[in-house]
């Protein structure tokens, strides 16, 4: 499908919503009458989670807009963006520069719909991180990245070529089953919804993480 059309499929079957807990944040929210899926269909790309709130990255949204400072002025990678909640939260707390990366070409849509609505820009790159080189960035904020293994390692190994060159990594996270906790330093907590339609999410405990260096012994996995 042609940007466009997964533009208008966005405005016209999802609804500009405030998020729970952060009214100054609206995105594109899907809901059960959007059939949403039928657009990843159509395209033939990945399921649609850039149109829910994800915990982790509503944590993260929650740190930046509570704590400015973490963010302001600085060159920030919403690494796995989705909707670009986390770089808009980033954006709006004073990044000097955002970067939302996602592998879906439909979260380009829905990020510069979202961040025209917030009053905001984000530069968007589509592609896969895993095997490359980290940008010239000062933070690397990753919500929710850590559900499925493979994922998960490759995540991990990126984060940490981004640690080498002295870039702060922050993870936003419920506790999936493969967060690499050995390596996480949480620095806050928050109650958040989950992934689902909005009367359908209680509210959970998600935390913001620091990544912390390798302890003595263990080693980046190569695979």
């Amino acid at each position: 499908m042609a940007a466009g059309e997964i533009e208008r499929f966005i405005t016209e079957k999802l609804v500009l919503t405030p998020v729970p807990g952060l009214p100054e944040i609206s995105l594109y929210t899907a809901h059960p009458a959007s059939g949403v899926g039928r657009l990843s269909s159509r395209s033939g790309s990945s399921p649609p989670y850039w149109a829910f709130r994800w915990a982790g990255g509503m944590a993260l949204a929650h740190h930046f807009t509570e704590m400015p400072s973490t963010v302001a002025g600085l060159t920030v990678l919403d690494l796995g963006a989705g909707s670009g909640l986390v770089g808009i939260a980033a954006a709006k707390a004073g990044a000097t520069k955002v970067i939302a990366v996602d592998i879906d070409p439909n979260a380009a849509a829905a990020i510069t719909l979202n961040a025209t609505a917030n009053g905001v820009f984000l530069r968007f790159h589509k592609g896969d991180l895993a095997t490359s080189e980290p940008p010239e960035v000062d933070l690397v904020a990753v919500g929710d990245l850590f559900y499925e293994a493979e994922l998960a390692k490759g995540v991990l190994r990126f984060l940490d070529r981004c640690f080498a060159k002295g870039i702060r990594v922050l993870v936003g996270d419920p506790g999936r089953t493969h967060l690499p906790r050995s390596r996480l330093l949480p620095i806050a907590e928050y109650r958040v919804a989950d992934v689902g339609f909005a009367p359908a999410s209680p509210p959970i405990p998600a935390w913001v993480f620091a990544l912390q260096a390798l302890a003595p012994g263990q080693e980046i996995p190569s695979r």
